[in-house]
């Protein structure tokens, strides 16, 4: 009976010092993560990535009110003109 008991006492401590290890790796690996700053480059890329793709966005959609109500009545007009020639 003294045997079992020391047995169980022997398991409980060595689960419970598996955990205490456990548990200070993950605290380690915790900071470690916290403390790398490696990935603010990508977030600086993102967002340059992000604006250049808002701006690009706003001089096509210039461009296309531009195209229509400048460029592309004129067009019209010239080549209805070529094709009704009264001359």
């Amino acid at each position: 009976m003294e045997n079992i008991i020391r047995n169980t006492q022997a398991n409980v401590m060595a689960a419970a010092l598996t955990a205490r290890c456990k548990a200070a790796r993950l605290v380690s690996r915790t900071k470690a993560a916290l403390k790398n700053r490696e990935a603010q480059g990508t977030l600086d890329v993102a967002i340059t990535v992000l604006i250049s793709i808002v701006l690009g966005a706003l001089i096509l959609a210039g461009l296309y009110l531009i195209v229509n109500s400048t460029v592309l009545p004129t067009i019209t007009q010239r080549i209805k003109d070529m094709f009704n020639y009264a001359g």
